[in-house]
């Protein structure tokens, strides 16, 4: 690859990261990319109906294999996936944004071209788009080899995005050969040994402990890891809606699923009665997970093992990996008594066939339907937090957006999320509302036979804001009345199945027919303008907690 362009390399660079497919908008400045793409055996590129799609896509998928691959033309397409990959930064997915901009000849002579603001300044847009990454680089054929070890070591030390721009003349020439190797991340042993002292010191001395995995830890593939350490500490452990699924739940350590208030009453006493909590990874305690910051928590009790650094109390010790400190705690044990759960059943299956759908009866009959194995992908809205509250089955892996909380992602994210665990079914648990933003993507699901279970919940508007504010009759909570089971065939996906459904009996028939199906399918559930997840109803009587005081 030393003799290759530009292009070649950077291409084949992140190949060799693992990534086997690249999820994007051709525009003309990117040529050499999609060129670069279609030359490379190892990955195959992904159209995508619009930059935003891809972004998603390529976050889902980035969640399901480590990392992915994002291209775009410059400006206008790099700023319509802005949002996407601004998501993938906050929720630690490591997306590889690659943007081909005009050449360094016509930058140089200052040129009006298209896709500018016809001022001859062509970097404006670099300071934008970084700062949806963790690092980025300008390419040049001097820099390149350097350039692509540098961003890929900080992109997969913070587990986030890399903003890669190369101008398309520069793309095209040949890479200047450079000695280099890939960076291996270690810990500094010395800081390494005192942070694990620290740790070992609060957990002798403590006479109740309770872990919290983080979501990091599945986006850098320490679940077996973080269950290993928890094990051998013995205690329990609990997650919030963003980890749902991380380990899996019927474990004998698990403790349930923390939210705050809408906690069972065991697993809030375990949580937020522990003299010493653990989190695992950096756990992301906000306005979503903690139920309108309904917990009651110490930071004081607090011990937080990021993904490079440990803080003990008032003590940061720096440069420690998240790998190496959790085979570390393998080897401790804590004082306090071994926990053994007591296990907890889903609410039982209710209803006649002929009754209408109601949230009661949909989301037992949801975990009751999901099996082990699947990918599930929840939409910020109603279903992210109607889901988590049932108990689900061993090897399922649950992805929800709750920090970023960016509607419309789940349906390009599940896109993803197929092609990168192609042998796992991906089921997509969505409302209408997000669905109408990024729903065009089914069609190349069908192109290029993701064959996911899709679930969408017609509700009549936008549930999640009815309930996130006094009054729920506002004009612009509502949408237009689209036929959504139309929707696959329309856009080309002829042999999915699908269904409407209004009734128990006929939701109970299209979900059997659903995982039945050897392509994808799609059902539109009908549901009541006004009932909700008890999750979304409880953040109804949050408000002011969540927003503050009327001024």
């Amino acid at each position: 690859m030393k003799t290759a362009t530009v292009i070649d390399y950077i291409v084949q660079r992140i190949a060799d990261e693992g990534v086997e497919h690249c999820f994007g908008v051709p525009g003309d400045y990117a040529f050499p990319v999609g060129d670069a793409v279609d030359r490379n055996p190892k990955i195959k590129w992904i159209g995508c109906s619009n930059e935003l799609n891809a972004a998603y896509a390529a976050d889902g998928y980035a969640r399901a294999r480590g990392a992915a691959m994002l291209s775009t033309t410059y400006a206008v397409g790099e700023l319509s996936a802005i949002n996407g990959v601004m998501g993938a930064k906050a929720e630690r997915s490591l997306v590889y944004h690659i943007v081909g901009m005009p050449s360094y000849q016509n930058q140089r002579s200052r040129k009006t071209m298209h896709h500018t603001l016809g001022d001859g300044i062509f970097d404006r847009f670099i300071d934008i788009s970084a700062q949806a990454a963790c690092s980025h680089a300008v390419i040049n054929p001097d820099n390149c080899m350097i350039e692509m070890e540098r961003v890929i070591a900080e992109a997969r030390r913070n587990s986030q995005p890399a903003y890669i721009v190369v101008p398309s003349d520069y793309a095209q020439a040949s890479v200047t050969p450079t000695e280099v190797r890939p960076l291996t991340l270690t810990s500094n042993e010395a800081s390494l040994k005192k942070a694990v002292a620290a740790i070992a010191g609060r957990i002798k001395n403590a006479k109740s402990v309770v872990v919290l995995p983080a979501f990091t830890l599945s986006r850098v593939g320490l679940q077996k890891e973080a269950r290993e350490a928890i094990e051998a500490l013995g205690c329990p452990f609990a997650t919030t809606s963003m980890e749902k699924c991380i380990i899996d739940e019927s474990h004998p350590q698990f403790a349930g699923m923390y939210s705050g208030a809408l906690s069972t009453k065991g697993t809030r006493e375990i949580v937020e009665g522990a003299e010493l909590v653990i989190d695992l990874g950096g756990v992301s305690l906000n306005d979503e997970t903690t139920m309108g910051f309904s917990t009651q928590l110490d930071p004081a009790r607090f011990i937080s093992i990021g993904l490079n650094d440990v803080r003990v109390g008032e003590q940061i010790f720096g440069n420690v990996r998240l790998a190496d400190t959790l085979a570390a705690l393998a080897k401790l044990k804590s004082g306090a008594p071994r926990y053994n759960r007591t296990p907890k059943d889903n609410p039982s299956i209710n209803g006649k066939p002929s009754d209408k759908i109601t949230m009661d009866a949909l989301y037992p009959r949801y975990a009751k339907f999901i099996q082990s194995g699947d990918n599930v992908v929840l939409e910020t809205g109603s279903s992210s937090f109607g889901v988590p509250p049932m108990t689900l089955p061993d090897d399922v892996q649950v992805q929800i957006q709750m920090l970023w909380g960016s509607i419309g992602w789940a349906t390009g994210a599940a896109f993803g999320i197929a092609l990168a665990d192609p042998k796992r079914k991906t089921i997509l648990i969505t409302g209408e509302g997000s669905h109408q933003l990024t729903a065009n993507e089914i069609g190349n699901m069908g192109r290029y036979s993701a064959n996911p279970i899709i679930l969408c919940l017609n509700n009549d508007g936008y549930m999640v804001e009815r309930a996130l504010e006094p009054n729920p009759d506002w004009s612009y909570n509502d949408l237009a009345k689209w036929r959504y089971a139309d929707l696959p065939h329309a856009l080309g996906c002829t042999d999915w199945f699908t269904a409407r459904v209004e009734t128990l009996g006929e939701l109970d028939a299209a979900l059997k027919a659903a995982r039945e199906s050897k392509s994808g399918a799609y059902i539109e559930v009908i549901g009541g303008r006004m009932d909700m997840p008890e999750g979304l109803a409880f953040g109804h009587t949050r408000l002011k907690e969540l927003y503050g005081e009327a001024i």
